[in-house]
């Protein structure tokens, strides 16, 4: 009887699910968006129940499109956010207050306290730099400002957990409480070296250990869907991770020193580090890649990108000048260049390399003559370029040359885009053939997990280049671009008032 195999994305915007046959061919997918709520400037939220509700309905949707039903499914795994954050209370299953995203800037300033108290420790532990895009200051924001929330925690009512735990207490019927180390490493409380929550970082946040979830490996059954919630199916849970690192593991990535960029609502740059953490004294974040074969943990460098394809969406519901993103390709290579227009998307700050939580979005370069046209090519160049310059700090704070870079998400089939990725980094860049990576490595993860894999190079020989995009550029022009680019940047810098 053939097995099948389901990855679920569960991203920023929207869930992702994918079914894969024995081959790991892609047979269906399934997706699902769910509403980004923005009830001051800063705050980004989500409804967790809407969340899960649009799970099952892109699970729904993946089977459907197949001839097979729930039972034959053999195993799933699931990615998640990161950083984004839920608390609920543990009998009835409601959350006390919506999920704040990791894009919330709402405890900018409680983070700025935090790190000239504590910045140091929490560096030296966590590998994260202090800041409002972890899940540790949004989980003190709710203790501290929604209503009861402190009493529950003194019954044990409440459950904090980013939303792979919300994914999975929900999918067992709130039998199994579980985070796995490469989503605890995104919360600001994990520390990487004892692979546990750290109790002085606890206590100075003042969050108690009693709402967290355990930790387990990325990869190992973690409980079974509850047939009551989930179409009548007992299926393993086997495989869960943090969507970058899930897209890393879906690349292949297993060598130190192999990298992917990941196109989404963001965009993450990682690079496998081995079996040390490696610090960066340049901004990027050192976090844990995935933990497997009880507790063996790969470590990576990350440099995220708070804003790429969310700019996309901008043009397309704020300033109304695209009708969807697919349409942006052509758009660009309509024009020859932007005409001198640099678009910096700092709309929820910038992150790595710079860590500017008070940088704002910038269009400079306008003139007179300036055409939609140029705007559009200015958002997508803008990706490229934010990707240059975490890409330069990898290679310096690595010491590790990288030859060649693997990419995947959404904008991946964007053939502009990805030729002037190749352009501006001036290495190749290659597209495998199913760019969904982050479902498909926690589809990895899950198989991995029931012992489907014997070993990480079995799940090697399965990665399949689809086109490899060789760099056209020359250096000068290059550098004049780059030096451009960062003219603008400084222009966005430090923009909103203390």
């Amino acid at each position: 009887m053939s097995k099948y195999y389901m990855g679920i994305d569960q991203g920023t915007t929207g869930t992702t699910v994918l079914i894969l046959n024995e081959e790991w061919e892609c047979l269906s997918r399934g997706y699902k968006e769910h509403t980004q709520y923005y009830p001051q400037p800063g705050w980004v939220e989500h409804d967790p129940l809407e969340i899960w509700d649009r799970i099952l309905d892109a699970v729904d949707m993946a089977v459907k499109e197949t001839e097979i039903n729930m039972d034959d499914v053999a195993c799933m795994g699931l990615d998640n956010q990161g950083e984004t954050v839920v608390l609920w209370d543990n009998v009835t299953g409601i959350p006390v207050y919506n999920a704040i995203v990791w894009q919330d800037r709402r405890t900018a300033r409680n983070a700025d306290a935090i790190a000239k108290k504590h910045g140091d420790m929490i560096r030296e532990k966590t590998g994260l730099i202090v800041d409002a895009y972890f899940s540790a200051t949004k989980i003190k924001w709710i203790i501290e400002n929604v209503d009861g929330v402190k009493e529950k925690i003194e019954r044990n009512r409440i459950n904090a957990g980013t939303l792979d735990t919300w994914m999975i207490w929900k999918l067992t019927h709130g039998r199994v409480f579980v985070t796995d180390q490469s989503t605890a490493s995104r919360t600001m409380l994990f520390n990487i070296h004892t692979g546990d929550w750290d109790d002085e970082i606890l206590e100075a946040l003042d969050i108690p250990r009693s709402i967290l979830p355990q930790i387990k490996d990325s990869s190992e059954v973690y409980g079974t869907t509850d047939p009551l919630d989930f179409f009548g199916a007992r299926t393993p849970i086997s495989g869960s991770v943090v969507d970058q690192q899930a897209a890393l593991f879906g690349q292949a990535c297993f060598e130190p020193g192999t990298v992917k960029t990941t196109y989404g609502t963001g965009c993450f740059m990682l690079m496998n580090t081995g079996d040390k953490p490696v610090y960066s004294p340049n901004g990027l974040l050192t976090t844990v890649g995935w933990g497997i074969d009880k507790g063996q943990t790969t470590f990576a460098l990350d440099g995220g990108i708070y804003i790429a394809g969310a700019a996309v969406q901008w043009l397309r519901d704020k300033l109304k000048i695209i009708e969807s993103a697919g349409e942006t390709e052509e758009i660009a290579k309509s024009v020859p260049d932007t005409g001198g227009v640099f678009f910096v998307p700092a709309f929820s700050g910038l992150a790595a390399p710079h860590w500017d939580q008070y940088a704002r979005g910038t269009i400079v370069g306008i003139t007179g003559g300036t055409t939609k046209e140029q705007i559009v090519r200015a958002t997508l160049e803008s990706m490229a370029y934010q990707v240059k310059d975490n890409l330069d700090v990898m290679t310096g704070d690595s010491g590790i040359p990288i030859e060649v870079m693997r990419v995947d998400g959404g904008a991946a089939v964007n053939d502009f885009l990805m030729q002037f990725q190749a352009d501006i980094l001036g290495i190749p860049v290659d597209v495998p053939v199913i760019t969904e990576t982050t479902a498909l490595g926690a589809a990895y993860l899950a198989a991995y997990g029931i012992g489907e894999f014997k070993s990480l190079d079995d799940i090697k020989g399965k990665w399949k280049l689809k086109k490899r995009y060789e760099p056209k550029m020359d250096e000068e022009t290059r550098t004049k671009l780059l030096r451009q680019w960062h003219k603008a940047v400084e222009r966005a810098k430090d923009w909103e008032e203390d």
